[in-house]
């Protein structure tokens, strides 16, 4: 990682550290979710990072996701961190499963 900009260098290290989190015991995400599922497994394709002009740096992960006994399906999921009292904390994500409606 030494080669990549700080700003790509902290995305990369929050995206590993929260769908490691979410995918082991993601109670200590606190309660912001409202998740049915049991168990939920993440397949990471790809990311990008990019710093905005406030310092803030832009986090965007596409992957596949099996939650139970459910077919796997594709998402995308951006995340918006900010760096407060030197702490990075993510203040914005959005999460949308990849579905087709084709009809």
């Amino acid at each position: 990682m030494g080669d990549k900009p700080i700003w790509e260098q902290i995305g990369s290290s929050f995206v590993q550290h929260y769908y490691q989190l979410f995918d082991a015991d993601r109670t200590q995400l606190g309660a912001i979710y409202s998740l049915p599922f049991q168990k939920i497994q993440h397949s990471i394709t790809a990311q990008d990072h990019q710093p905005t002009p406030d310092s803030c740096i832009l986090s965007m992960v596409v992957g596949q996701l099996k939650a139970d006994e459910d077919p796997i399906m594709g998402f995308h999921q951006i995340f918006l961190l900010k760096n407060i009292n030197d702490a990075w904390v993510c203040t914005n994500d959005m999460f949308r499963l990849a579905l087709h409606n084709f009809g």
